[in-house]
């Protein structure tokens, strides 16, 4: 199962920044789930090569595995990792005769003394003559049983289900194996609210700017099927709900992973076949997780923009504690209309005519009626020098139009300072939740030495907005960016 738990949300002028991915050099293909490992983050790759992270933003390559092979994935269980590999089959080397193994290491860094991978372990096999390819195999670790279990496969033949012993990694003795889909590769289990969903990766690898990859998903109410999408078609004659496609000028998504960072907060990792703004290689691609009326999304990677923001608890908006400016209209009584006269648009609220009113220095902030004044827009812009999450780099929150920064105090309140200065009080992580409202939070509190990992925005009363510790049950914790 391509997931691990880790303690730790429409514009009005979306100026968009240029399209980004992962910073660094996240080139690898049939990634693994992204695994968290003594305050780094590790996936592997095909080739026996893998990636490192320090903040989930950043990637650089450094892991490392033996065996060589194709599309490995990894999963912690208790305080040990278990990876899990084809060494060969997939059609490489002109066949389809497969091995999967497992091995076991205590720690994921290379540089660690205690670094060292177990002798590799052959869980299953394809001879090459049969219906099956054992090669792209997927963990799940159920949390409801705590059973291990693997589905692999890929287009030559069907995808298969076989159990294996979590305190090992050998296959259960006597386990027989299980036919459970077809038209697919590089699966992937996981279980969510009672239901067991298959992710499959659809269409073409292997080229370039041409792959066709796109990932599907059938669900069960049992780990062995069978897998129906939203229509009622079974996995194993060809059915599949689509979860993520091409998009953000990159083809080919495959190998989905699923990471959960916080109740109500997941995002899933997957390769693009290739990036056209990266000479179209593989690369390392993280978008929220989104869930669906029951089914996972793809969210839309967040690039800033120009936004309302709005509380989720009432839908007032976040805006500047001003005095309110009454706008010059010519009055008509409505009951008194002359059809005769042309129409005339009003202009929006220019900025130059308010900006008079506002403090020079700080200035409050409060929660109230949107009106789309100058007060209430916000330009959101990613500073990519300042580091980041999974997912994302860290942004600035200006007043639309200045360079007015949202900015959290040492109390664990809210003000906005005249200017930005970079300070981690003023960079803010923003992350999409599984219902599609935003969490927004302080990079760090002032007077606290580590990064921030619980305040949030939160909409204490209707009107008034402050940092509080996170809670997914709480709509005070949710905004939306209209």
């Amino acid at each position: 199962m391509k997931k691990i738990f880790f303690l730790l949300l429409s514009t009005l002028t979306c100026q968009l920044s240029p399209v980004f991915a992962q910073s660094g050099a996240p080139y690898i293909h049939d990634p693994s789930t992204i695994a968290f490992c003594e305050g780094k983050y590790y996936t592997f790759g095909t080739g026996g090569g893998g990636l490192i992270s320090d903040d989930g933003w950043s990637w650089h390559s450094g892991a490392e595995r033996p065996g060589g092979g194709a599309a490995p994935d990894v999963l912690k269980i208790g305080n040990r990792y278990l990876c899990i590999y084809g060494a060969t089959g997939g059609g490489l080397g002109g066949g389809h005769n497969g091995r999967i193994l497992t091995m076991w290491n205590t720690t994921l860094d290379p540089k660690s003394p205690q670094f060292k991978w177990t002798e590799a372990v052959e869980v299953c096999s394809s001879d090459g003559m049969e219906d099956q390819d054992a090669i792209d195999p997927g963990m799940l670790l159920d949390p409801q049983t705590g059973r291990l279990w693997v589905s692999y496969g890929t287009y030559f033949g069907a995808i298969r289900l076989i159990e294996l012993d979590p305190a090992t990694g050998y296959r259960m003795k006597g386990n027989k194996e299980k036919d459970i889909a077809i038209d697919c590769e590089a699966t992937d289990l996981i279980y969510r609210d009672g239901w067991y969903y298959l992710l499959g990766t659809h269409g073409t690898c292997c080229d370039g700017v041409n792959s066709t990859y796109n990932i599907v998903v059938g669900r069960s109410r049992n780990v062995e099927g069978p897998y129906l999408d939203n229509v009622g078609r079974d996995m194993f004659h060809g059915g599949g709900r689509m979860v993520i496609c091409a998009g953000d000028n990159a083809t080919g998504p495959g190998h989905f992973g699923r990471t959960i960072i916080d109740d109500g907060v997941e995002i899933m990792s997957c390769h693009y076949e290739a990036d056209f703004n990266r000479s179209g290689r593989s690369v390392l691609a993280i978008h929220p997780l989104l869930w669906k009326n029951g089914w996972p999304v793809a969210g839309e990677r967040f690039k800033g923009g120009t936004y309302a923001i709005l509380s989720e608890r009432r839908g007032y908006s976040l805006e500047l504690a001003v005095d309110f400016v009454r706008m010059h209209q010519k009055r008509e009584r409505f009951w008194q209309l002359d059809l005769t006269k042309p129409l005339v648009k009003i202009a929006p609220q220019p900025l130059d005519s308010v900006i008079g009113t506002w403090s020079k220095g700080d200035i409050a902030l409060r929660c109230s009626d949107y009106m789309f004044r100058p007060h209430q827009h916000w330009t959101i812009t990613p500073v990519e020098e300042a580091g980041g999450y999974l997912s994302n780099p860290y942004f600035k929150i200006t007043i639309a139009g200045t360079n007015r920064a949202l900015t959290a105090t040492a109390n664990l309140e809210l003000t906005t300072t005249p200017d930005f200065t970079g300070d981690d009080s003023q960079l803010w992580r923003i992350e999409q939740l599984v219902d599609g409202t935003f969490r927004i939070m302080p990079k760090r509190i002032p007077g606290q030495q580590e990064v921030n990992t619980r305040y949030v925005i939160y909409s204490v009363a209707d009107s008034t907005p402050t940092l509080a510790e996170y809670n997914f049950q709480s709509d005070n914790s949710k905004w939306n960016l209209k």
